[in-house]
């Protein structure tokens, strides 16, 4: 499939439908598939940890987590055709094991949180069956969870611990799996729960959701620091030109 490569990154080439889509057939054939959703500040964050570059290239699919991903890629003229972030493939996945009777599994966020998501699932998707729920808080040694998951038989399992602690134990444990869709999912869960309000379509529609993703929570602006370095990165890779 195609790829762009962003600062050492292939960002798979999809919009959101084709992507699960293509997660659907990979469920069916019981294929084993690690998704990372990343955003400029987990490119940062890769380039300044090689550990954590590493991990990521682990992935099966790496998608666009953010329109800085999507600006780049255009600005460099290997455009993508739009983001795929972790919280709406996660709806669409949610939509589509409704459909299939497909198994999920939930992992992360506080018990209160994860447990409203739980019931939320239950009430709105009463096609999926919740084949296990275990919170954010373990010993990261604890090789139970995997074993529990491994047991549950998730056709899907969504992972909630937060960048880049959600993609490491994705990589470290995939091979106790023998198939399923694994995938990071940041702060979907609060986000269902209601405890964090995602941006208002008017905030989508103008790219601007990162902005009021601060306003809403001022303590990220230690994080956004990653923003300008994304952006001289990308100015320098372009006046590099493609050969480069």
């Amino acid at each position: 499939m195609k790829q762009v490569d962003l600062l050492g990154i292939p960002f798979l080439y999809t919009n959101l439908q084709q992507f699960v889509s293509l997660l659907d057939k990979r469920i069916q054939q019981k294929e084993k598939t690690f998704v990372v959703t990343a955003n400029p500040e987990m490119v940062i964050l890769a380039r300044d940890d090689a550990a954590f570059m590493n991990v990521i290239h682990q992935a099966t699919y790496i998608t666009a987590d953010g329109i800085g991903i999507v600006k780049a890629a255009g600005l460099l003229k290997n455009p993508l055709p739009e983001r795929v972030t972790g919280y709406d493939t996660m709806l669409q996945l949610l939509t589509l094991a409704n459909e299939k009777h497909y198994n999920v599994f939930l992992l992360g966020a506080h018990e209160n949180v994860l447990q409203t998501v739980k019931t939320k699932i239950e009430i709105n998707y009463p096609g999926i069956r919740i084949v296990g729920a275990h919170n954010g808080y373990f010993n990261w040694e604890d090789n139970n969870i995997a074993e529990s998951i491994k047991s549950a038989k998730p056709d899907i399992t969504f992972v909630a611990l937060g960048v880049p602690r959600q993609e490491k134990w994705i990589a470290e444990n995939l091979h106790s799996f023998k198939h399923g869709v694994f995938i990071g999912v940041g702060g979907s869960f609060d986000v269902i729960a209601g405890t964090v309000k995602r941006a208002p379509a008017f905030w989508q529609k103008l790219n601007l959701e990162w902005f009021y993703r601060l306003l809403k929570q001022p303590s990220r602006w230690r994080r956004m620091l990653a923003l300008p370095r994304f952006v001289l990165y990308i100015v320098k890779q372009k006046m590099k030109g493609p050969s480069s």
